[in-house]
């Protein structure tokens, strides 16, 4: 096993899940129906705030430093894109509560790269609500963060290279991504059938 097989796997085991996370259905979800481009910001908000106290937290406590360092630029990276786009909620998503959750270095590393892939689906579908609302200067500004997301995932599945020794280590990060993508998931199915939309049948 190697972090691109790891990466590649993820994906295809989780195929449903991703596809659904990648559908404008989720952007309905995040910004709880309120699809202009305020509620978008403010929910991209506080995503990018939870995702920079996360991960500057794992950094804090990580006794790898390789690990450690990966975490700190996917904090500073998430504290960049946060940038003009309003205060954000105070109510950790659930995805971050699963990634807090998260001990251990390889179990973390493979959270890292889990919360990659659905954040990238999430910035995919931002880009493209920019384009429909025609303002093409948010939709460069959110390719760009779909950019950095791209490189993350690189430096996740590297970072599982670094860290995963043998087959404990690998089943450890395969958890932890599972507990980062199923709680995303969750989300999604929960937030819809609570505004009373078919989330199973979105694909």
């Amino acid at each position: 096993m190697n972090g691109q097989e790891f990466t590649d796997a993820l994906r295809d085991d989780h195929e449903t899940p991703l596809s659904r996370l990648g559908s404008s259905k989720w952007v309905y979800a995040l910004t709880g129906g309120e699809m202009d481009g305020d509620a978008v910001e403010a929910a991209w908000a506080t995503e990018t705030a939870a995702a920079h106290a996360t991960f500057a937290a794992w950094a804090d406590d990580e006794e790898s430093d390789e690990a450690a360092a990966a975490f700190v630029d996917v904090a500073e990276t998430a504290a960049g894109h946060g940038d003009g786009h309003g205060d954000a909620e105070t109510e950790t998503p659930p995805m971050y509560e699963a990634l807090a959750g998260i001990e251990g270095t390889a179990e973390r590393a493979g959270g890292l790269l889990a919360w990659t892939l659905v954040t990238e689906k999430t910035l995919a579908q931002l880009v493209g609500f920019f384009v429909g609302d025609a303002d093409p200067s948010s939709a460069n500004t959110f390719r760009g963060y779909r950019s950095d997301l791209q490189d993350q995932g690189t430096t996740a599945a590297d970072l599982l290279d670094t860290v995963c020794d043998d087959e404990t280590d690998w089943d450890a990060a395969r958890e932890g991504a599972d507990r980062v993508i199923e709680a995303a998931y969750d989300d999604y199915v929960e937030t819809l059938e609570s505004m009373g939309i078919k989330p199973k049948n979105v694909c």
